[in-house]
């Protein structure tokens, strides 16, 4: 059964490797929904996020070879009902009218939106939420007009005291 599947990678901060990374998710024909990286408080080491779906079975392959890898530290599947995930968006509105930027601001409020540009003829929100909650502000905002948008892709930690660093 293809559902969705979030993995959490801690490599060495190098030259190559999320090409390679990339690489055996493609060779396995999983197609990558979200990816997101960044340094972590160790400046050599980087943790990625990787959001697909797909079947089970090939997704543990996934892990294990991905695992193999000389730069993999720790890898390690992600349950949403026991993390925290989340996104960033950028979406620039065209706005046109009073009565426009009125509802876009109310759309803002509605889900916690900041404004953080208001230019002629167009308004800028920034929105840190779930995919769901994204995909639901993008569905509320489609009647204004979406000039551009950028979303982070998924970054997750898991709830309580659970920690996955390298020392």
């Amino acid at each position: 059964m293809d559902e969705k599947q979030y993995l959490i990678l801690l490599v060495e901060n190098n030259s190559g490797v999320l090409s390679r990374i990339t690489s055996l998710f493609c060779q396995r024909g999983f197609n990558i929904d979200s990816l997101n990286v960044s340094t972590t408080d160790n400046p050599k080491i980087s943790r990625i996020t990787i959001v697909t779906h797909g079947d089970e079975k090939k997704f543990r392959q996934i892990i294990r070879q991905t695992d193999k890898l000389i730069e993999s530290k720790m890898i390690f599947a992600v349950e949403p009902s026991f993390s925290l995930l989340r996104e960033l968006l950028l979406l620039k509105l065209e706005m046109n009218s009073a009565e426009e930027i009125a509802a876009a601001e109310a759309v803002s409020r509605k889900y916690g939106c900041n404004i953080i540009d208001h230019s002629v003829g167009t308004l800028v929100l920034e929105f840190t939420g779930t995919p769901d909650e994204i995909d639901a502000l993008l569905e509320d905002c489609k009647g204004f007009g979406i000039l551009e948008l950028c979303r982070t892709g998924v970054t997750a930690l898991e709830r309580g005291k659970v920690s996955y660093t390298l020392d």
